[in-house]
């Protein structure tokens, strides 16, 4: 769920306990943005065909299944151990291992192992964006692509962050604006060329500033 409006009952919470606390209802509550994300990951990574897929960031597994069905192999990556349980317990495919990790950290992945990283609704999280880019372009293979969908930077300035509700009790996770300029910047220093991107409103944001950006990158060639 994700509101922009404050309340008396509201309180911040660091991204990990949160996760963790909401993995229970994830799935069952109204999301208009994750429902959103799950759709036009749909739309755009369903005809690719892959040898590596590594999904950062990957929940319940909302997209899992899809990168199951696209990639031979799939490395799903989540620091919190809860919503990795929820996404083993609906996705069980044998091509898919769920991995639990801290992505401001290196990554448990070999360089150039994956030809496809997919990214969402993460980035908003973390704080500094380099270290995510620069791993991001070592474990590519050259030419491999990097899609990245995440909260519009308009809703971010409006105050918008992700939060869920539970007893009549907001929790707000601990969110960090990121500007069109932070995602181009950072993918330009760390190597990746800019394929595409795309604003995207849910059916119900009728005279509303876009829902999601995303990016479609690809990582070049050194020289």
């Amino acid at each position: 769920m994700y509101k922009a409006a404050a309340s008396e009952f509201s309180f911040q919470v660091k991204t990990n306990e949160a996760y963790n606390d909401w993995s229970s209802t994830y799935d069952h509550d109204r999301n208009l943005t994750r429902d959103l994300d799950q759709a036009i990951t749909q739309n755009i990574l369903a005809n690719l065909r892959c040898k590596a897929v590594l999904e950062i960031g990957c929940g319940t597994g909302k997209s899992t299944a899809l990168l199951a069905k696209i990639g031979e192999q799939v490395y799903a990556f989540d620091f919190s151990e809860a919503m990795i349980e929820k996404a083993k317990t609906k996705v069980q495919s044998s091509n898919v291992s769920f991995v639990v990790a801290d992505l401001k950290r290196g990554w448990p992945c070999r360089e150039r192992a994956v030809d496809l990283i997919s990214c969402n609704l993460v980035l908003e999280h973390i704080k500094d964006l380099a270290p995510v880019f620069s791993e991001a372009n070592r474990v590519l293979v050259t030419g491999g692509r990097f899609y990245i969908s995440e909260l519009h930077p308009f809703r971010q300035y409006q105050g918008t962050k992700a939060n869920f509700e539970r007893n009549q009790q907001r929790t707000e996770i601990e969110a960090f604006v990121h500007h069109f300029s932070d995602f181009t910047g950072a993918a330009t220093a760390a190597g990746f060329s800019l394929g595409s991107v795309n604003e995207w409103w849910h059916e119900e944001d009728r005279n509303k500033p876009p829902r999601l950006v995303s990016f479609m990158l690809q990582k070049q060639k050194q020289t």
